[in-house]
């Protein structure tokens, strides 16, 4: 089996996150209609990490592998992976007008992909900005019973002895851990910041197919009506209380007291 990487990369269509979202007439979700999209952040970070650990290991990346579930609309995210420099795509496709897919399913789905694909390093974003559940990756390194990584804010490759070292983002500092292959890393934002795609690049990319592939196709198509999470309501958080100026520190002290607080 070769030892070089097989580097497969999930990426999801998100609301742009330069847009405030709104939520629905209906209170339950996010309001998507007339809205700009776009790669979820997270998910771009994985895609510029994938390409430099190809260009900054020659010879050691077999391929980059970038994939999305989502609905036919979704397939213009992988051609902006392509335009990058990602070798292959693959569309899972499902239908728009049901429930969106949890963590759970996803990773279910993602896991049959890397076994067809026989795929060795996931890179992926730690969360989506829609539902910041930062669940999938921890839960695809559960089913394929590999090491994980998670908010990864550098990562080196070790060719000479199979291993790969990641700095991870946790409270008050970097804690540093190491593992061999196969691996799944989840990105943080300090990472690196993606490139810029130039028009004629996804112009061109435009052109090239995407693999898209349905779930019944997978042997998943159960997976379209598991939905084990029910979101009952979704509402604004509550407006921030306008701030008061004091003219002393005895002012504040009892301010303190009247509010119970000291």
């Amino acid at each position: 089996m070769s030892s070089k990487l097989r580097i497969l990369v999930p990426v999801k269509r998100t609301i742009d996150a330069a847009i405030k979202p709104r939520i629905n007439k209906a209170n339950t979700g996010i309001e998507s209609s007339g809205v700009k999209f776009s790669i979820n952040p997270f998910d771009d970070i994985a895609i510029e990490e994938a390409l430099k650990l190809k260009e900054k290991n020659k010879g050691l990346v077999e391929n980059i592998h970038a994939v999305t579930v989502g609905p036919k609309k979704s397939e213009e995210i992988l051609k902006n992976c392509l335009a990058k420099g990602v070798d292959k795509t693959t569309l899972v496709s499902i239908d728009d007008k049901k429930p969106e897919l949890q963590p759970l399913s996803i990773a279910k789905i993602l896991s049959k992909l890397v076994e067809e694909n026989n795929s060795n390093l996931v890179i992926m974003g730690k969360q989506a900005i829609d539902n910041d559940c930062n669940q999938t990756g921890q839960l695809l390194a559960g089913l394929l019973n590999w090491s994980q990584a998670s908010n990864a804010s550098q990562v080196i490759v070790d060719e000479a002895n199979g291993e790969v070292t990641v700095h991870q983002e946790v409270d008050g500092g970097s804690n540093i851990v190491k593992s061999k292959l196969p691996l799944v890393v989840t990105t943080d934002l300090r990472l690196n910041t993606p490139r810029y795609v130039s028009l004629p690049k996804l112009m061109k990319a435009k052109k090239k197919p995407s693999n898209i592939v349905k779930l019944d196709q997978l042997g998943l198509a159960e997976l379209q009506n598991d939905n084990r999470i029910e979101i009952l309501k979704v509402s604004e958080p509550p407006a921030r209380p306008s701030g008061k100026i004091l003219g002393s520190v005895d002012e504040l002290i009892g301010e303190l007291k009247n509010k119970k607080l000291l």
